[in-house]
């Protein structure tokens, strides 16, 4: 029994509390009861596949030994790279507040604009991972991942979050997203600890706005050019030409500051 807003919520869950012990006591009971089962490309039975706007994921079958390939016929959203176009398509997308607002300054929902990108890089052969997941029951289980829309959007995000965030805050996010993504990932998405930690990534959302342009190309995704009002990249400061707002005496007083605390720690 599980509580949600105050109301208990009974939760059915076959798989572990039925006298079913593997897919073919699935399958058979699905016949048994004029279930219908889908097909793979293949005509068989299917692997396990979990589908939703944001991915897709198969797991089982020839799957189960990593020392397998994964067959082409598993995949739905992605066009193989050595099939994927011989044209680089460009695409920008438009950032505000830390969300992605627009594609080619075409203003889009989330659910539309994810859409579009899953369209997008899925025929330049982009979002494909085969990966070897660590569960939090304990066991190793091999999936292969289509995340297309996914994949642009999270080089997009840290592109524009490299020029608009200062070390610290991006530091402090690099420490914190393997942290908040496994309590996701264990079901721990309403906790006091994921909430707070979202507290702190959303302080300063507001500073990443801008435009990044990116290039799909056979299965990679090449960042072309990253546009932002935000005054944290300073090109007056990062010039090599002559530079009259950085001053080298204060390089090299911060050069002697640091080789101190050398020998401090």
């Amino acid at each position: 029994m599980l509580f949600f807003g105050g109301k208990k919520i009974k939760v059915i869950a076959p798989w572990r509390e039925w006298k079913l012990q593997s897919r073919t006591d699935l399958i058979n009971y699905a016949k048994k009861n004029n279930i219908p089962i889908p097909k793979d490309k293949k005509g068989a039975p299917p692997f396990s596949v979990d589908d939703n706007l944001f991915h897709t994921s198969t797991e089982g079958k020839v799957l189960e030994n990593p020392k397998n390939s994964a067959p082409e016929y598993i995949y739905q959203r992605t066009t193989s790279p050595e099939k994927a176009p011989n044209k680089k398509t460009k695409v920008k997308i438009t950032f505000k507040n830390g969300d992605p607002i627009s594609i080619n300054g075409r203003k889009l929902s989330p659910e539309k604009l994810l859409e579009k990108l899953n369209l997008l890089a899925g025929k330049n052969g982009i979002g494909r991972v085969d990966l070897v997941e660590n569960r939090f029951i304990g066991i190793k289980s091999r999936g292969v991942y289509e995340t297309p829309g996914g994949t642009v959007l999270y080089v997009a995000h840290r592109a524009i979050e490299s020029v608009t965030l200062n070390k610290d805050i991006v530091h402090a996010k690099e420490r914190i997203m393997p942290v908040y993504a496994e309590l996701v990932y264990n079901g721990y998405w309403f906790s006091k600890k994921r909430i707070n930690l979202q507290k702190i990534v959303d302080k300063n959302r507001s500073q990443v706005s801008g435009d990044v342009v990116l290039s799909l190309y056979k299965g990679n995704v090449t960042i072309l050019s990253r546009r932002t009002k935000n005054k944290a990249y300073s090109m007056k400061k990062v010039s090599f030409e002559e530079n009259k707002s950085f001053k080298k005496s204060k390089v090299e007083k911060f050069i002697k500051y640091h080789s101190k605390q050398l020998y401090k720690s």
